[in-house]
């Protein structure tokens, strides 16, 4: 399969420069978690932040991450590829007229049915004095935070689809940096004029979200972009993105559907059960991001490419390969994160008003999440060769199909398991989509190279074994520092989880997995020029 090997070293090229991007972001994400879990711990005022959040972050995900991103990269590229420079740039601008307008109508009704919304998602707040009115103050305040990260994502598509990666994918890390110094400042000053101090974290998020939109602008000059603003609802280009998106703002972010469900659970469980949650979700994020998000922005373009000039085969040989990479990278990132939670959140979050018990509490939630690891991040995959194909009536089915899945698991085990049962049915929830999406995808696009997959998994899974074998015998050794020192424990996790990787790398290359010997020309290559 020399084509595969050169489709994924090409991608993997993308996917390596948007995955150091993430990376960048990702870190600072947990910096601000870290910041998060230091001031506020796991009770009143952060759940009430991350349920305030949670409401234009559901949205952005169905929007930017979702419907809209997939959507807007098709058609873009059908344009890019087929019509004049002109043409594109006006859908492009077109686009960013209507959503910037239909998203700021959005907010000014989100904000004006703030308390509604509120406690349609977490009713059971209002049984703590306070904290629901606390909720809803921080709803308002962050809700138009969804306007500047949707357009941002338009732009992100926009430079994606031009073959700039790096700078979109960094974006990311200037909402972290805007949440952080912005956020943390005024935490600290709010506090002297009455405030709370939450509510200076829920103004830096807002703030992060403009930094995030205004840092891709000159990227986007750069590539010749002229913003035209002029709106035309009856534009064919705008008519197919909204076409698209309408079964995708559904089909394509079953998880975030399930996020609102959880979080109306997780309202009714005991206090910090919300933060638990949202912390370990955290974490379980970083992988997601750096692999499956990354190979998903890389992967998608190519793919949108392929269906453009109906070059089913190369679409096949482009998603088998990207499959391979996702594979390669969760599993054993799965692994780790099992045989290492509690270690984990013990070095990253334990300190301040974070508390042992929280520990054990989000290291236990954590390890339910990462069973769907490999499933979530394979999504971002499959979702959008349906998006290329115009093919979106599946993903909404799969979206119905996991949501109903993800209800009954909670119904059937929240009353013994608590919090614990909801990260549990996530897992179960996206395990059955990846399945679902999987099989109806071999059976529309006339199979894939399914033997090649498997034999890929059977060298992935090997390598995982042995790595596994390692941390096990490792872990005791941490245990004693974890129990006396932090900063030695920290040193010790480290070097545990980066000799462990060198040994996963080191057993994969002598299985000789085709996506990593390409990888490794790739890099060999740059450094003999």
């Amino acid at each position: 399969m020399k084509k595969e090997a050169k489709q994924s070293g090409n991608i993997a090229k993308s996917a390596g420069t948007v995955s150091i991007a993430v990376m960048c972001s990702r870190v600072l994400g947990l910096v601000r978690e870290q910041i998060f879990a230091a001031m506020f711990g796991a009770g009143m005022a952060y759940d009430a932040f991350v349920v305030a959040f949670r409401i234009p972050n559901l949205l952005r995900d169905l929007f930017a991450e979702g419907a809209l991103s997939a959507a807007f990269i098709t058609v873009f590229t059908d344009y890019d590829t087929n019509r004049s420079k002109e043409e594109t740039w006006q859908l492009a601008s077109n686009v960013i007229v209507f959503f910037g307008i239909l998203l700021s109508i959005l907010t000014l009704l989100g904000s004006y049915y703030a308390e509604p919304l509120v406690n349609l998602l977490a009713a059971d707040f209002s049984q703590v004095n306070g904290k629901i009115e606390l909720t809803i103050w921080l709803t308002r305040i962050m809700l138009p935070f969804l306007v500047f990260i949707s357009l941002s994502a338009v732009v992100m598509g926009i430079l994606n689809a031009k073959g700039k990666f790096f700078i979109p994918a960094m974006a990311s890390a200037f909402f972290n940096l805007g949440s952080i110094v912005g956020g943390v400042s005024l935490a600290l000053i709010l506090p002297n004029f009455g405030y709370p101090a939450i509510v200076g974290m829920a103004c830096g998020t807002l703030l992060g979200g403009i930094l995030q939109l205004i840092i891709q602008f000159p990227t986007l000059a750069r590539c010749g972009f002229k913003f035209i603003p002029r709106l035309r609802i009856q534009d064919p280009g705008l008519k197919k993105i909204i076409f698209l998106m309408i079964p995708a703002v559904i089909g394509l972010s079953p998880t975030q559907i399930n996020i609102f469900i959880n979080t109306n659970f997780a309202s009714s469980c005991v206090e910090g059960s919300v933060s638990w949650l949202n912390y370990a979700f955290r974490l379980v994020q970083l992988p997601i991001g750096v692999f499956g998000v990354a190979l998903s922005i890389a992967a998608m373009p190519v793919l949108a490419r392929h269906a453009a000039k109906n070059d089913v085969k190369g679409m096949k040989e482009t998603m088998a390969s990207s499959l391979t990479m996702v594979f390669s990278l969760t599993i054993p990132a799965t692994i780790g994160l099992i045989l290492l939670s509690q270690p984990i959140i013990h070095v990253i979050f334990e300190r301040g008003a974070f508390t042992s018990l929280d520990t054990i509490a989000t290291a236990n939630t954590l390890t339910l999440y990462a069973i769907g690891l490999f499933a979530y991040s394979s999504n971002k995959i499959l979702v959008p060769v349906f998006y290329a194909l115009e093919n979106t009536k599946y993903p909404l089915i799969a979206s119905f199909i996991a949501v109903a899945s993800n209800y009954f698991i909670i119904k059937q085990t929240i009353d013994s398991y608590q919090h614990l049962a909801i990260a549990f049915a996530t897992s179960c929830s996206m395990i059955i989509n990846f399945l679902f999406l999987s099989i109806v995808l071999y059976w529309k696009i006339g199979g894939y190279p399914l033997a090649y997959l498997i034999r890929a998994l059977g060298k992935i899974i090997a390598a995982g074994i042995v790595m596994a074998g390692f941390i096990m015998l490792s872990k005791k050794y941490l245990m004693v520092a974890f129990n006396n020192n932090l900063l030695l424990s920290t040193m010790l996790l480290l070097v545990i989880i980066t000799t462990a990787a060198i040994i996963y790398g080191s057993v994969l290359h002598l299985l000789k997995l085709q996506e990593l010997t390409s990888v490794t020309l790739k890099i060999r290559e740059k450094f003999t020029r």
